[in-house]
This record gives C-alpha cells, sequence and structure tokens, in this order.
C-alpha cells in the first residue's frame, strides 16, 4: 500500500534555549507526542534517567544542548526527567535498525532504515548564536541528527551494528547532532568519537571537503576503531567480534554499492534511492525500511533529500540560507509501501 508521508522543514535561527523553546512549542499539541504518550503505556523505559548525572555530561561536551533541553522543558511544562527520556539522547536505548551509505568523489549519499513508528518527520535547519555549527539534516528524536552536513562542509551518517551489551553513554543520534555542532572537519570529529562514551554499537561515515577518502569510525561501548572507506552498512570490518550473526542483508547491500564506485552524484542517489537496484529496502515491519534519502555535497554545500523510493529529491542550497535567505520549502512529501503508521502523521501506538 503506497501511502504519502510528508516532513516539516524546521528553519531556526538564535540561542539554544530559544530553539528548544520553540520546539517544545510546536510539539506541546502535535501528535507525536500524542504518540509517544501512547507508547510509553506499553513499552516501560527500563532505567531511571540520572538528570545530575545527564547534565554534568552535556556541560562538559555540550553546554549550549543542555540549554536546547530547558527550553523545551518551560515550553512543554514537563518534568526534565520526562525531557530528556524523549529528548536527551544519552543512556536511554535504541532500536535495531538498517541503513547503507555511499561516498563518492565529492559526495556522500547515504539510505536511512527504520520503522515509521519511530520518524520524527523533520528536516531541522539551526544555526546557532550562542556556539556551535550551523547544520542541516533529518532530525531524529528531536534533539539528535540522523545524518546532516555543517556549514564547515563536514558531512555525517551512521549505520547500526548492534544492540548487545549497551553501556553507559550516548546514543547515536546525539552523537550525530555533537560531531555536526562541534567539529569543523573529519580529524575533529573523530577525536571526538574517540572521546565520547557510546551506549551502543555503530558505524559512523565522516567526509568533508578536503577529506579525499572518507573516514568510518566502528565504535561500541568497549572500544573505537577508525579505518577508511566509501561504503558501509551494517556489519563491521574491524570489531567483527561486535557483529551480529546473520549479516547476509547488510552484505548484499555493501556488494551493490561496491560494485558500483565510480558513479555520479546523481546515479549513485538513484542506486539508493530507486526500489529495483537492490540497495532501497522494504522491510518496514522489520525496524529497517528506507524512510529517507539524503544526498550532501560538502563542496556545493548543497543538500538532496527524498520520503520514500523512486523519488525526485528536493533540492537545497545550504550556502543561500547560511547567508540569510530562508528555505521556501516547508513541508516535502514522498510516497513509502507500508501500511504502518507513521508518528508524526497519524495514530501510532504499540498495542498491534
Amino acid at each position: 500500500m503506497m501511502k504519502k508521508v510528508v516532513a516539516d522543514v524546521i528553519q531556526f535561527r538564535g540561542s539554544h534555549y530559544d530553539f528548544g523553546f520553540k520546539q517544545g512549542e510546536l510539539l506541546r499539541d502535535s501528535i507525536l507526542v500524542k504518540n509517544r504518550e501512547r507508547q510509553w503505556k506499553v513499552r516501560k523505559p527500563l532505567f531511571k534517567i540520572e538528570v545530575e548525572e545527564t547534565k554534568q555530561v552535556f556541560q562538559r561536551l555540550a553546554p549550549p544542548i543542555w540549554e536546547e533541553f530547558a527550553g523545551m522543558q518551560e515550553a512543554l511544562e514537563w518534568p526534565m526527567e520526562r525531557v530528556l527520556l524523549e529528548f536527551g539522547g544519552y543512556r536511554v536505548n535504541i532500536r535495531p535498525s538498517g541503513c547503507s551509505i555511499y561516498v563518492g568523489e565529492n559526495f556522500m549519499i547515504r539510505n536511512y532504515d527504520y520503522h515509521p513508528k519511530t520518524y520524527d518527520g523533520r528536516l531541522t535547519v539551526y544555526q546557532p548564536t550562542d556556539g556551535g555549527y550551523a547544520v542541516i539534516g533529518p532530525s531524529q528524536k528531536i534533539t539528535g541528527r540522523c545524518d546532516g552536513l555543517n556549514e564547515k562542509g563536514l558531512s555525517m551518517g551512521y549505520t547500526f551494528m548492534n544492540r548487545k551489551r549497551p553501556g553507559d553513554g550516548f546514543i547515536c543520534h546525539m552523537i550525530g547532532r555533537l560531531m555536526l555542532e562541534l567539529c569543523a572537519n573529519t580529524e575533529e570529529a573523530v577525536d571526538l568519537l574517540k572521546e565520547i562514551p557510546h551506549r551502543g554499537s555503530f558505524s559512523y561515515v565522516l567526509f568533508d571537503r578536503s577529506c579525499g577518502k572518507p573516514y568510518i569510525v566502528e565504535t561500541s561501548p568497549r572500544r573505537v576503531e577508525v579505518h577508511r572507506g566509501y561504503a558501509c552498512t551494517n556489519h563491521f570490518r574491524v570489531l567483527t567480534e561486535e557483529n551480529r550473526h546473520n549479516l547476509d542483508d547488510s552484505k548484499k547491500r555493501l556488494e551493490m554499492i561496491e560494485g558500483n564506485q565510480g558513479l555520479s552524484g546523481n546515479e549513485a542517489y538513484h542506486l539508493l534511492n530507486d526500489r529495483d537496484q537492490g540497495v532501497f529496502s522494504d522491510l518496514y515491519g522489520s525496524w529497517a525500511g528506507t524512510i529517507h534519502t539524503s544526498a550532501y555535497f560538502p563542496k556545493e554545500m548543497e543538500v538532496w533529500f527524498a520520503l520514500g523510493g523512486d523519488q525526485k529529491p528536493y533540492k537545497f542550497d545550504f550556502s543561500k540560507w547560511l547567508n540569510g535567505e530562508d528555505l521556501v520549502v516547508e513541508q516535502i512529501e514522498g510516497k513509502v509501501d507500508t501500511d504502518i503508521p507513521f508518528v508524526n502523521m497519524e495514530k501510532a501506538d504499540w498495542f498491534r
């Protein structure tokens, strides 16, 4: 069943506190928050959120993001525990997912494969005035970024590896946000990934204007390894002891990408977004269906974004936005072949 899906384009320039307040206002009576409330009736968190511990971690690494949580708290009129449970990105659980990433000579393209009931449906463009780089990218859990490009030309995407033995630390989308907001290039991002604690096991693909061959950083709560490569799916090449048992689908997608190196940005976009090419996934019920395809061109500062497969991408000029020219598109539309409800658009619970 082909379903029309939408994502809102959220643009903001200002302090983190004001950005948090604005997001809280947008969320307050939204179907997304009502769905999350229903979901918590079934899916109880497995541990208590430690507010002071989380605050100290953010104060050390990225104090302005704590201010964003404070702004959200004021607008939503929630206790801070709930803000952190929903949007904190530290010591909360992450569900398994898919994802494929292809890096070419001057671009990075990724398929974000996940479950519709978890998807924010937001492309966020934010320029902070109180520290940190401006970033464009889709949000996850509102405050995190599942991929993106910053004003310095650093692009990032991650892929899930496993849920084995989680540790105390940040989860993937908050790590993505921290890298894009704090790091000017791939080297700084690699250093940050080595420094911060990791909740789960993910690979982060990092590409910038001067990078040449991109970095793939394999992370787990136990160790971090760095190598170079142009393609990444859902298994480690170095931390092989951390891999899941069944890697057939991940290896098949990786072979498809590696067998098609040397493509132009447009060709690579279609390799990932066209449903008949073997990389796009329809496995929405298994937490691994392709929800969006995004493409980042750091030299041109251009971003392409599409919801669902076989789609013509929306194209955004990030450099013009950085110079004060707002994006004219307010909502992105696409089509996805699933009857599973999208949490930002329709009633969604975990009873079924």
